[in-house]
């Protein structure tokens, strides 16, 4: 068993997860099913990580959609009220993943070949500057806080590689609405404006002493029983049926619009990973 390795120090908690992930059916061979790692830090402002304070690391425990006890609150009232007048949709949480081909493509645009599978996504044209991945810490409270549409958690090169944060191809990624143009990604203030830095400080906080007591408990979330069911409502994360593999027969769907849409649905916002 992997968390008998991991509770023995044989193994890091990253190799934890990229089993985990490989186990799940999961590569980076697929922008669709990528390898989807935590948001593990909650502290974006400070010069210095105290990772011996909780306070310093994001709850575990709870999904993207729970970090807040403001959204916390309304995506289970969303769960409560929710009425299908087809009765074809089962009520949910989220009707957005945190982990997409166009999650994974956003994070990594400014290395090739992902800035032209951006490209291609996006209609073959950069998104809105505003809406782009410019600023670890505004990626964090949009994800945690701020933005209802987005629970997006994190790929593996947050964890070890500093170049998808650098701007090396100098893409004119256009301007923000308060003037700001876009180049590499805003660090935290604790990277010291070093990518190298940023991986260095964040890798060290994945295999740190909190992180290690707590990863199971959002592994349970993503990859175990709270994935679905009772205790994916217990735990306030139930997403839209569409994202779970086998909840729909695609070659039994007699529509080509419905069967069409539906494709397009599982491709363009994710999928939930096999159960392990």
């Amino acid at each position: 068993c992997l968390s008998v390795f991991i509770k023995r120090g044989e193994i890091s908690n990253f190799q934890y997860l990229m089993h985990l992930n490989t186990l799940a059916g999961r590569s980076y061979n697929d922008l669709m099913q990528y390898p989807v790692f935590p948001w593990i830090l909650a502290d974006y402002d400070s010069e210095e990580l105290d990772l011996t304070n909780p306070k310093t690391f994001r709850n575990l425990a709870k999904p993207m959609g729970a970090q807040t006890e403001d959204r916390l609150t309304q995506y289970k009232k969303r769960y409560k009220d929710w009425e299908d007048p087809n009765g074809e949709t089962p009520a949910y949480h989220y009707g957005t993943h945190y982990s997409s081909a166009m999650i994974v493509a956003s994070y990594l645009v400014r290395m090739e070949p992902f800035t032209q599978i951006f490209l291609r996504l996006q209609g073959g044209h950069f998104d809105l500057a505003d809406r782009m991945f410019h600023s670890v810490r505004e990626a964090w409270y949009s994800a945690s806080k701020h933005n209802m549409a987005d629970v997006k958690e994190l790929i593996p090169e947050f964890f070890y590689l500093p170049e998808f944060l650098l701007n090396s191809n100098n893409f004119d990624l256009g301007c923000k609405q308060n003037g700001t143009k876009l180049g590499d990604v805003i660090l935290p203030p604790w990277a010291k404006g070093d990518p190298r830095e940023f991986i260095r400080v964040h890798r060290e906080a994945l295999e740190c002493d909190f992180v290690s007591a707590h990863l199971h408990e959002w592994i349970d979330l993503i990859f175990g029983y709270k994935q679905q069911g009772p205790a994916a409502v217990e735990a306030v994360n139930v997403f839209h049926h569409l994202f779970y593999e086998g909840q729909v027969d695609i070659y039994n769907i007699n529509d080509p619009l419905k069967e069409t849409a539906t494709i397009g649905f599982i491709n363009n916002f994710g999928q939930i990973p096999k159960q392990v």
